[in-house]
């Protein structure tokens, strides 16, 4: 038999996979071209051309043991040292490769930082809405998550709530920025004036409070806009990046973990990444991708189409009637429902063959998230199903 929590985390099994699964399932009812899914971040553009190139010419011209034999468990020191100075070019730190765990995608290094810093019972406060795994990440290792309400007005901290939030029990906090699913950007006021409560809450119970920033979507900003870099507001931050997005690799699950060197117990810190990295069944990154990722540091795919999208979605639904936040990066948008209940309203939104997600996946119900990260024609083939969704519920015609 399997586990009590097992149990439990199958019962509350992702949502979005499930809408994913629903795509497919209307596909075959109402046709391919008559079915428009928004339900799953699945990267619609190819990889740039160098990311094959590497491929080919590391299989072709480096030793094969190099290639896929077992390394350092925080990965290969010239792809931890390429990593760290584009990351110290971009952002004016100070990183060298033993700052850096290379990591199974942004997932295993969320993952190995919290099997560090968590003990059974320590709280996590989450800031809604939020990526729904969170929750089972924290529950990999008997953590609370604490949920703090959204900030409605732009989709950034609650302040207010917040502070009443952080108790004695408080061991970290997650943030993500560019924000799945919102597409909010945090910029630099809202990171210092948070690194100022952190280090308020830590002086006053005399504790220390970690902060992770998962950045998959660090490239895909819109209009030009810079995100901020955590390490340089708090000394307690991870950054977790994946290279999923900005590559357009997501099945590769290739990432790091960057780990500030301010950290309290920074030297013991990076030793136990090293051991979780290989207790929790990693290992390592896989090894291939270790090493085209050392070559592609830097590079992307084309990420504008995320932003042409995003323009053509955000001005058809705000003329349907639609309220929505306009996205500052990511390729989500997190339109408010029509009714209370969000779930209600995706299931209607299926009988035009829109598959998009409930807003209550992300601890933020009354929205629903649409990833509009597929081909340009889509977006416009769906544009009428969104206006005749929009009629079902209001005046417009």
């Amino acid at each position: 038999m399997i586990t009590d929590k097992m149990k439990n985390l199958v019962i509350n099994g992702s949502a979005i996979r499930a809408m994913f699964e629903d795509g497919k399932n209307l596909k075959a009812k109402l046709g391919a071209e008559n079915v428009f899914d928004f339900s799953l971040g699945n990267p619609s553009i190819v990889p740039p051309a160098t990311v094959k190139q590497a491929i080919l010419d590391i299989l072709e011209n480096e030793p094969e043991m190099f290639v896929h034999g077992y390394m350092s468990n925080s990965g290969y020191e010239d792809v931890r040292d390429r990593t760290a100075q584009y990351i110290n070019s971009q952002h004016g730190t100070s990183f060298t490769r033993d700052n850096i765990v290379m990591t199974v995608g942004a997932a295993s290094a969320l993952n190995i930082a919290m099997k560090v810093i968590l003990d059974p019972g320590d709280e996590v406060v989450l800031i809604a809405p939020y990526f729904g795994e969170y929750n089972n990440y924290i529950s990999n290792f008997d953590g609370v998550p604490v949920v703090v309400s959204p900030d409605y007005e732009r989709f950034s901290i609650n302040f207010d709530e917040l502070e009443k939030k952080i108790s004695p029990k408080t061991k970290l906090m997650i943030i993500n920025t560019p924000n799945n699913p919102t597409g909010a950007v945090y910029t630099e006021d809202d990171l210092t004036r948070l690194a100022a409560l952190l280090t308020k809450k830590q002086q006053e119970f005399g504790t220390t409070i970690y902060l992770i920033s998962d950045e998959p979507y660090r490239e895909i900003a819109f209009g030009g806009l810079k995100v901020p870099y955590l390490t340089k507001f708090y000394p307690n931050t991870f950054v977790a990046y994946s290279y999923s997005k900005s590559l357009s690799l997501p099945g590769e699950r290739i990432g790091y973990l960057v780990t500030s060197s301010e950290m309290e117990g920074f030297a013991d810190t990076m030793d136990a990444l090293n051991v979780a990295n290989r207790i929790l069944g990693y290992v390592n990154a896989p090894s291939l991708m270790q090493r085209v990722a050392g070559r592609c540091v830097g590079q992307t795919s084309d990420l504008s189409v995320y932003e042409e999208n995003m323009e053509l979605l955000y001005n058809a639904l705000t003329e349907y009637g639609y309220d929505i936040i306009k996205p500052k990066g990511t390729f989500y948008m997190f339109p408010k429902c029509f009714i209370a209940d969000d779930k209600e309203f995706c299931a209607a939104a299926k009988e035009f063959g829109l598959v998009i997600v409930p807003g209550s996946s992300f601890a933020c119900p009354g929205y629903f998230r649409i990833a509009f990260c597929v081909d340009k024609q889509t977006v416009i083939n769906s544009l009428p199903s969104f206006k005749k969704l929009a009629e079902k519920y209001t005046s417009v015609k």
